[in-house]
């Protein structure tokens, strides 16, 4: 029998890009996909029922609020998939992701944007930094390499309960990542192609969002260091 997998797709004002993100996902084989409306003005939420996806609602902005939210929400699957509503990833290499899970090789496989250079250049010039230090003080603190803190992952859902995700913001990816470390899972990355979101970034399109991120992202990973 072929896994339960489910996608948890974050979103705050996005229904220009949520229906192509939800429309090139190979819905037939997934288990359920949930839309996070994250307190958005717009459309979001017409839009995403209007193309598939069971939507709930969080009021408490922030990226790691979403996907909490849609973590209560699950019903019960093998393997969870986290994935932006800004089409900046390609939803159809879902497969990719979950294969090595699927297969009992991985319990954790992240999509980094990194490692393809059509992929980097498609990223802003400071999260390309912001990723590559982040990276670095991963490696130099808790022994492993990645290349990149990417959105799109997959893990097994037994293992998400594990690591008790918490950060409600701009610590979420990082924080997962640290944990799976921490807690020895077996980890994958993987290269994925990566684009020009539709929009701005809330994050890294502005100043004001990059130094946030960036401050968060640093702060978590000397939090982690230190419990």
């Amino acid at each position: 029998m072929r896994p339960k997998i489910s996608v948890i797709i974050p979103a705050f004002n996005e229904e220009r890009s949520l229906p192509l993100v939800l429309n090139d996902l190979p819905q037939s084989t997934l288990h359920e996909i949930i839309v996070v409306d994250n307190a958005s003005t717009d459309g979001t939420a017409r839009v995403a029922q209007e193309n598939g996806a069971r939507v709930v609602r969080e009021d408490r902005r922030g990226y790691g609020s979403a996907c909490l939210r849609g973590i209560q929400a699950l019903s019960d699957p093998d393997i969870v998939v986290f994935l932006d509503a800004d089409y900046s990833d390609f939803p159809e290499e879902i497969d990719q992701l979950t294969q090595p899970i699927i297969d009992g090789e991985r319990d954790f496989v992240l999509g980094s944007r990194m490692i393809l250079k059509e992929s980097r250049a498609a990223l802003l010039p400071q999260a390309r930094y912001g990723n590559r230090l982040a990276a670095s003080l991963i490696r130099l603190f808790f022994n492993h390499r990645f290349t990149d803190l990417g959105p799109f992952r997959a893990i097994r859902y037994d293992a998400l309960k594990a690591i008790g995700m918490r950060d409600i913001n701009f610590g979420w990816t990082v924080e997962m990542q640290i944990k799976a470390v921490k807690r020895k899972l077996r980890i994958l990355e993987i290269p994925v192609r990566y684009r020009d979101r539709v929009g701005v970034s809330k994050i890294t399109g502005t100043v004001e969002g990059t130094l946030k991120a960036g401050t968060k992202i640093i702060y978590t990973i000397f939090k982690y260091l230190i419990t």
